[in-house]
């Protein structure tokens, strides 16, 4: 497993992030062993959102482990809020509320990561900042990011905030690549060379902003996943399946590796409540992908290389 150190920061994180989204659809049993197992493959890394199942998902999470014990300070526990019924809250009032119901779910005192979920257009800056001041000067949270926010709404907030974005959740996988593509036909009159994302890959590096990827076996928003799909990604999954034999993985730690070899340290999500789909998974935590099978990869997804 490769740990990714963050600047300015005691952080050190597995590249490989436990997903607790679906976790409320486990027992206590269950979801206590799927835990260990995501400790015992090197994951210290557990992601949540108040959405959860509507917070049961954290709530199951502080059941299955004992929270007050050594594990807790063993662990970099990271949750989100800000998505409300059909819409985006960045208020001062409604982080500060929200976060004490996150604590109180996870029966921790501290969360190590808070990132708000998702943007929100009426967000006023100062309002924001000074919320993300409150919690830290509390100790209610230690480190603060956002998730699927471009460059500049991210430059925004952080105007007007002392403590540092540190953290920016995306969507991203082999066939979900807007990140990268502009970047790879830069001034060219094709569709994969307009720019959907304003250079936020190309910030985020700049910046000391790891981007942590989600949804990295899926096509599109929940269409499915690609891996095995041979209706629309035949060829990717034959390179993919090549590539698997080679390096003696499954084809999902193949998926895996092909963003975690970027040199941007990007994390990997996994969503699953299957533990040998979880093991499976994280052997892509640092599979040395070549240049030629990295581009390779990205060529049998679809996408162009000039």
């Amino acid at each position: 497993m490769k740990y990714l150190k963050f600047k300015n920061s005691q952080l050190e994180a597995s590249n490989i992030i436990m997903g607790c989204m679906r976790l409320n659809s486990l027992s206590v049993k269950e979801a206590q062993r799927h835990i260990e197992t995501a400790v015992e493959a090197g994951i210290n890394m557990f992601d949540h959102a108040d959405i959860y199942g509507g917070g049961e998902c954290e709530e199951l999470f502080a059941r299955a482990v004992d929270m007050r014990g050594s594990f807790r300070d063993k662990i970099i526990l990271q949750s989100k809020c800000s998505i409300r019924n059909g819409y985006y809250d960045f208020s001062k009032e409604y982080i500060l509320e929200s976060v004490d119901g996150i604590l109180k779910r996870l029966n921790t005192e501290y969360l190590d990561i808070l990132l708000l979920h998702r943007p929100d257009t009426l967000m006023e800056p100062e309002e924001t900042a000074e919320a993300i001041s409150i919690l830290k000067r509390t100790g209610k949270v230690r480190y603060f990011g956002v998730s699927n926010q471009n460059a500049m709404q991210i430059e925004l907030l952080q105007k007007y905030c002392e403590e540092r974005i540190m953290f920016n959740q995306m969507q991203l996988s082999l066939v979900h690549t807007p990140l990268i593509d502009s970047g790879m036909t830069v001034n060219m009159q094709v569709d994969q060379g307009i720019d959907r994302v304003l250079g936020t890959l190309e910030y985020c590096r700049l910046r000391d902003i790891t981007i942590q990827a989600w949804s990295p076996f899926q096509r599109g928003f929940f269409e499915g996943a690609f891996l095995g799909d041979m209706q629309h990604y035949e060829r990717l999954n034959q390179m993919i399946d090549r590539l698997a034999e080679k390096y003696q993985v499954t084809p999902a730690a193949i998926a895996v590796s092909w963003i975690t070899r970027h040199p941007a340290d990007i994390q990997v999500i996994l969503g699953t409540t299957k533990d040998r789909r979880l093991l499976e998974s994280a052997e892509g935590s640092e599979i040395p992908l070549t240049r030629e099978e990295w581009y390779g990869l990205y060529r049998e997804a679809g996408n162009m290389i000039p």
